[in-house]
């Protein structure tokens, strides 16, 4: 006979806000001018390349990788410049899928009943994402206007809620823009649970907060080197002490860094002088596309340590669709945040790729006024 119960679908067996989610949206960008990803535009040269091919090559894939990424921890340690393991200030490193699995892994940790997830809005998308995959509350307090921070408006909140973990992005995406230090270090002085500065955009800015780590027992920094020309190996790492990251992880999977991921970053790390002369040229990028959205008729471009510039036009939508035809993909936040009405982003790509956006842009303005 059949069975009586009903019949086991999605919508009466998983939780309401996984439902009522947005899967992360990707688009296609094949045969596209790629600026909506904030990826590193430039490629490696022809021996390294070689280099690392001979790498791979060589790996055994038929081998679980090291579980605790000895070695390449240890590279990421010298080129971070953290004190040495065995020094009475040392700090400890905990290795993720890109900057997305620390952000799950920390709201795992903290997850109990009733607790709170907090970030500033508009910000980093997965910090509330994450909020929901967890089954954590997510509180998000509204910059300012300009998107500086509101502290009075953060402190009270977190009076209010007393949230058990803090994000906040350093500098900011979608925004760019490098929030006060001075109001970050009240925040973290308040928070009665973590405060992690996220800073993904590292590279292309001289400010962070891992200077902070011994000053400040509830802080961590978390970093990725998506940004940095390694967006294809997913690699994130978070900075703090030991007594931490020793419960973090608990919870990090059995060799969640690949064999290939941590045999190629390493070989990128021996380079990563190479990395930090594309990010000074990007930076070099990012003055000039700066520059060439401000001399336009009705676009407010807004100064950024990234690499990316955020800029406001009228009818974005419009104008994103427009750059789409022409073979251009950029980022349309103009329905993300109130905030952000009419703000569109576009990653600093190669001087050519800029030159090919500003032309269409250009194209899209003059269109919009006929």
């Amino acid at each position: 006979m059949p069975s009586a119960h009903p019949a086991v679908t999605p919508a009466n067996l998983l939780r309401q806000e996984i439902l009522d989610l947005h899967a992360y949206p990707v688009p296609n960008s094949i045969g596209m001018v790629k600026l909506d990803a904030m990826e590193n535009p430039y490629s490696l040269s022809l021996p390294l390349r070689e280099e690392i091919a001979r790498l791979v090559a060589d790996t055994p894939l038929n081998r679980y990788p090291d579980a605790a990424a000895h070695a390449l921890k240890a590279s990421i340690r010298e080129v971070i410049n953290l004190p040495p393991e065995d020094s009475s200030s040392a700090m400890q490193i905990l290795l993720g899928n890109g900057s997305d699995e620390i952000i799950q892994l920390l709201a795992m940790a903290t997850a109990k009943p009733g607790a709170i997830l907090m970030s500033v809005e508009p910000s980093f998308v997965m910090y509330k994402m994450i909020a929901a995959f967890t089954g954590m509350q997510y509180i998000g307090v509204p910059l300012n206007a300009d998107f500086t921070l509101n502290l009075a408006a953060v402190l009270e909140a977190i009076r209010r809620h007393q949230p058990a973990l803090i994000f906040l992005a350093y500098p900011n995406n979608p925004s760019g823009n490098l929030f006060d230090a001075t109001a970050i270090k009240k925040i973290i002085e308040a928070a009665p649970g973590l405060v992690v500065v996220d800073e993904a955009y590292y590279a292309f800015t001289s400010a962070s907060f891992i200077p902070m780590l011994t000053k400040f027992s509830n802080l961590l920094v978390m970093r990725t080197f998506s940004k940095l020309g390694m967006a294809g190996l997913r690699l994130g790492f978070l900075v703090g002490s030991a007594a931490w990251l020793a419960q973090l992880e608990k919870l990090r999977l059995p060799y969640n860094i690949g064999v290939l991921t941590q045999q190629v970053a390493l070989k990128l790390l021996q380079h990563h002088d190479v990395l930090l002369q594309q990010a000074e040229q990007i930076k070099l990028d990012r003055a000039y596309l700066f520059q060439q959205l401000h001399s336009l008729e009705n676009v407010q471009p807004f100064a950024s340590d990234a690499n990316f510039i955020l800029f406001r036009t009228p009818h974005a939508g419009n104008i994103f669709e427009g750059l789409k035809q022409r073979g251009v993909l950029i980022k349309n936040l103009s329905t993300g945040h109130p905030l952000l009405a009419n703000c569109l982003r576009v990653t600093v790509g190669t001087p050519q790729e800029n030159e090919r956006f500003v032309v269409a842009l250009r194209e899209c303005l003059l269109a919009q006024s006929e």
